[in-house]
């Protein structure tokens, strides 16, 4: 059995000198440690519910569906290429385009691309035009149709309204773009909307 240590005198003189300079620990501290509720009640706080998390659905059955308030931008191509048009700055005299604009101005001849593949109808575009500003010539039309579906034999298929989308591209590129001074949709009774108005620089 082992034997139970008894204090000197002197030990007990050195362990008083400690006891007096010890402190209580603070109320704060007494908080942090303290197990028992305020209360006295000895019963432990009853847990704290936890909120219910909606169900998230599957991935794969997630519906985006549309915002009516803002619905997604149309494609139309053919409305923007004709309002780019008529923001282009007038470049031939003022009295003439308001004769031309207004279907006044008859042209002096015309090319119809109706019924061509994109390479065959660029390819007699170019031919169209190089002669005409040749000889002279001033306004011409260019008849590409509206926009139809058509067949096509190439190996990409051929876009509703190609002729009519890329033609204006056609006039601004090499080798029209030097001898091509305006562009404009026609006026109803030269084809509207599935014609151009070309008007041409002179010749030199």
């Amino acid at each position: 059995m082992s034997r139970k240590r008894r204090l000197s005198v002197e030990d007990r003189e050195i362990w008083g000198r400690v006891a007096q300079t010890t402190r209580p620990l603070s109320s704060d501290l007494t908080r942090v440690f303290q197990t028992e509720p305020e209360s006295g009640t000895g019963e432990p706080p009853a847990p704290t519910p936890r909120q219910k998390l909606k169900p998230v659905p599957p991935i794969g059955r997630t519906v985006l569906r549309p915002n009516p308030a803002n619905p997604p931008p149309g494609h139309d191509l053919a409305h923007p290429l004709s309002e780019a048009l008529s923001r282009v700055p007038v470049q031939m005299d003022k009295r003439q385009f308001q004769r031309m604009s207004r279907g006044k101005l008859v042209p002096e001849a015309r090319i119809d691309l109706h019924g061509m593949t994109l390479a065959q109808a660029h390819g007699a575009l170019n031919g169209f035009i190089l002669r005409a500003h040749g000889q002279g010539l001033r306004l011409v039309l260019v008849i590409t149709g509206k926009g139809k579906s058509v067949a096509d034999d190439g190996p990409i298929p051929r876009r509703p309204g190609a002729l009519k989308q890329d033609v204006p591209s056609w006039l601004r590129m090499a080798p029209l773009a030097s001898v091509v001074l305006e562009i404009r949709e026609a006026h109803p009774r030269h084809g509207g909307s599935g014609a151009y108005y070309v008007y041409l620089r002179r010749a030199r």
